[in-house]
């Protein structure tokens, strides 16, 4: 299985950090997140590493990672990550590939988890998400969204803006698989929209439009630590949650 990992963005949240160079290259212990991600893909199996660059693209070309290959969003600043993913339609055409965001560190076990998953569209999520972002957030509310499950593991709902806690069963990690049937529904999906729409589409905004038509979302809870760093204060966090020999000091 592939893998394609998601760095077209800036992340301007984190202000001055990423001035110089893209978000994934914020160090952690000494590493940038992007080696992280590499390194748990790798050792789950993963067999080819793409990226999707695009802010500071040319900034890759130094760097010596051990990826088979680049896509490039030369529409980054116009669009959002869902056009991003589909610079990469040749790998999502031709076999299941494991899409990450590249602000995350998770371990391989996650990424097992997700590749033995059914379904053509599946998705690990984390159900003791409440103990993560009380570390990040003053109010965990301000920053979570709306996450159900059925019985069988199905996504029922995703990504609005929840009034209380009993709307969030789990929270979205932000890595995703695809097999080319799946690949092909949101292709389907996306031909249907304008242009200027589909640009703007995030991607917890498409898996919720696709579950409104019915398409199946395999939904596959983790249990290993994982962070995202969206802003400065998360590093903080992730730093706590990591070692710098990258095992675990646990949530």
């Amino acid at each position: 299985m592939k893998a394609i990992l998601l760095a077209a963005g800036r992340g301007s949240r984190l202000g001055t950090v990423t001035d110089t160079h893209p978000k994934c290259y914020v160090s952690l212990h000494g590493r940038p997140l992007v080696r992280w991600q590499i390194e748990a893909l790798t050792a789950a199996g993963i067999g080819e590493i793409a990226v999707v660059r695009g802010y500071l693209a040319d900034f890759w070309d130094r760097q010596g990672l051990p990826v088979s290959r680049f896509f490039t969003n030369n529409r980054w600043q116009q669009t959002n990550m869902v056009a991003s993913l589909a610079c990469a339609e040749d790998w999502l055409a031709a076999g299941p590939c494991v899409v990450s965001y590249t602000d995350i560190v998770y371990s391989p076990d996650s990424v097992r988890t997700l590749m033995e998953a059914p379904g053509d569209i599946a998705i690990t999520y984390d159900p003791n998400w409440l103990s993560l972002w009380s570390r990040r957030f003053a109010d965990p509310l301000d920053d979570a969204e709306t996450f159900r499950v059925d019985a069988r593991g199905r996504l029922v709902e995703i990504g609005a803006r929840p009034k209380s806690l009993t709307e969030v069963e789990g929270q979205y990690m932000g890595l995703l698989r695809l097999t080319p049937a799946g690949w092909r529904t949101v292709t389907d999906y996306l031909g249907s929209l304008p242009e200027a729409e589909a640009d703007r589409l995030d991607m917890t905004g498409l898996l919720s439009r696709l579950l409104s038509r019915g398409v199946d979302i395999q939904a596959v809870a983790i249990a290993d630590p994982w962070c995202e760093v969206d802003q400065p204060s998360d590093l903080t966090v992730a730093e706590r949650i990591f070692s710098p020999a990258g095992d675990t000091a646990g949530r």
